[in-house]
């Protein structure tokens, strides 16, 4: 065997299985800890100013050895600012934000505008800290994507101490489910996949200045944003690598169907056991297997 077949076979395919969006309503909540406790997930990242919060906080007893991150938000909500800046780019005269991502990616070449996020990012880590450890980062609706904002992720990682940057880069595949692609999500989804592997292509290069920070090799979770049912997780396996980062935003609540189904994947049994079976090792961010 050459060497480099040899090095393909040598490397453990790792899979972590994130729920996002922990702290956004109590159903997502006791979504994660029985997705957690009963299925495959692996770790979760909680957003400091969600209406949630202070629930999610309340249930981090029942997640010990669970991987928990930031998950960053300037897209949703409010602010955590308590003194709100006049003429702010970044929200309304009430702090609630209020920029889509078409016009975070126009600011993102604005100074003041970079100044904010900074701020933002570094009240919600702070907030996040004073109540458990975390061990990565993200975003919500993957705003820290857009490089320059990436920019200011990877120097608040660095300070703080987390050493895991979610990066985006997907492998197109297939899941044999016409009723996905005959939606108009999914070509949403198909241009977001263009985009955020665009700059996965950037983040990834400029992350190389930081010894001590990680990320995941590949990514599961943007090609089928609210499809992300049994089938679709089970047929993206295959592109499992050494370290993939899936994603999911579960809840309990039925009346939610896309991330209900979420959430009866991470439970489903099917799913557990060809995870179990594989040769896939179901990992959090510290590297501690699941199964």
């Amino acid at each position: 065997m050459n060497t480099k077949k040899q090095l393909h076979k040598n490397h453990k395919k790792q899979l972590i299985i994130n729920a996002d969006d922990f702290g956004i309503s109590e159903d997502v909540n006791n979504a994660i800890v029985d997705g957690y406790k009963n299925g495959v997930l692996t770790s979760t990242t909680i957003m400091a100013n969600a209406p949630a919060f202070e629930h999610s906080v309340l249930l981090l007893p029942e997640l010990q050895g669970i991987s928990l991150g930031v998950h960053l938000n300037i897209i949703e909500f409010s602010t955590l600012k308590t003194t709100l800046k006049n003429n702010s780019l970044l929200y309304d005269k009430d702090g609630i934000y209020n920029n889509g991502y078409n016009q975070l990616i126009l600011k993102s070449f604005n100074k003041d505008f970079l100044n904010e996020v900074e701020e933002d990012f570094r009240l919600q880590i702070e907030t996040v800290l004073s109540k458990t450890s975390v061990d990565h980062i993200d975003s919500h609706v993957h705003v820290h994507a857009i490089p320059n904002i990436f920019k200011i992720v990877c120097k608040l990682a660095k300070e703080y101490g987390i050493k895991h940057i979610r990066t985006q880069f997907e492998y197109p595949y297939f899941v044999p489910d016409i009723k996905k692609y005959l939606t108009t999500k999914y070509p949403v989804n198909w241009l977001k996949l263009i985009l955020l592997n665009t700059f996965t292509t950037i983040n990834k290069e400029y992350l190389k200045k930081f010894e001590e920070l990680k990320t995941n090799k590949n990514f599961v979770g943007v090609n089928y944003t609210g499809y992300m049912d049994k089938n679709t997780l089970l047929c993206a396996l295959p592109f499992v690598s050494e370290k993939t980062e899936a994603v999911l935003h579960p809840s309990i609540n039925p009346a939610q169907p896309f991330h209900y189904n979420e959430y009866q994947t991470l439970i489903e049994r099917e799913v557990i056991e060809k995870i179990q079976k594989s040769e896939i090792d179901l990992i959090n961010f510290s590297g501690k297997t699941k199964f």
